[in-house]
């Protein structure tokens, strides 16, 4: 397993400067800024509650719009995630939380098999339209599930979250950061009972090739990666699927006849009688 599971990432936009530094193996220091008051307290409870010490400095475009700070901010967090994890060997892979915040309650799950992946859903029609301000710059609702997918994609993992219910735009962000970060938290730990790589061989290993796999968010087939038009790698052939004949009217009591000798109508008449 790797020893040394820190990383420090930074990156520099028309828009955004940001700098993450993050490690796994913390105490839930954090110091988060972004200039995104709501945004900063959801990070923060990310960091302490998967136990992670984590570092975000962030200055972005916000007198225009929060959109690209929260993006980008997500975009370095799942890059850091992603370097800190080194080769994934030894750690429990999955993790998954149910995180209940007053009247809401929200579940995530969590596989970090290097193939990215995110399901999120649940939350109710309002938070499309929600935000979340007071006299500061806003956070939309809206953005919960673009956060978590840029996550995922970014950290290569494979991220469920669920909303099962709940009222308050507030709770249900909450918990699901909160969420999220707790089955991080088991997912990333050390099992001393595992030596090796929790993952399929094809996953482990880049030069095995063959069944699907995710690469750059598209499946690729075959043992090459390469898929034809069709969807079959090279050198496989389509299987060919025998279709029924459907038979005339005639042709059905003609075959009919033939078994019976006669009619169907007439052998029904006799057999009646």
């Amino acid at each position: 397993m790797t020893t040394n599971r820190r990383a420090r990432i930074e990156r520099t936009t028309k828009e955004c400067d940001i700098v993450v530094e993050v490690d796994l193996d913390g105490t839930g220091q954090v110091d988060v800024d972004t200039g995104i008051p709501f945004y900063d307290h959801m990070l923060t409870a990310l960091g302490s509650h998967a136990s992670f010490d984590l570092t975000v400095r962030a200055k972005g475009d916000v007198e225009i719009e929060a959109h690209h700070t929260i993006e980008d901010t997500a975009i370095v967090l799942g890059q850091a995630l992603g370097q800190a994890l080194g080769d994934k060997t030894g750690i429990r892979r999955f993790g998954d939380a149910f995180v209940p915040m007053d009247e809401a309650l929200a579940h995530a799950a969590v596989d970090v098999s290097g193939r990215p992946y995110c399901v999120h859903t649940g939350e109710p029609d309002h938070l499309r339209h929600f935000t979340i301000a007071g006299n500061t710059v806003p956070y939309h609702t809206v953005v919960n599930r673009h956060v978590f997918e840029t996550l995922a994609m970014n950290a290569r993992i494979a991220l469920h979250v669920r909303i099962l219910y709940g009222r308050d735009p507030h709770h249900i962000t909450e918990a699901q950061y909160k969420a999220v970060a707790r089955a991080l938290r088991q997912a990333v730990e050390p099992d001393p009972r595992v030596s090796g790589c929790r993952r399929p061989k094809a996953a482990c290993d880049p030069k095995v090739g063959g069944g699907p796999r995710l690469r750059l968010g598209k499946p690729a087939f075959g043992a090459a990666g390469a898929r034809t038009r069709r969807g079959f790698g090279e050198g496989e052939r389509r299987p060919r699927r025998r279709r029924a004949r459907r038979r005339s009217g005639r042709a059905r009591r003609g075959r009919v006849r033939g078994l019976y000798g006669r009619s169907s109508k007439s052998q029904w008449r006799q057999a009646d009688r």
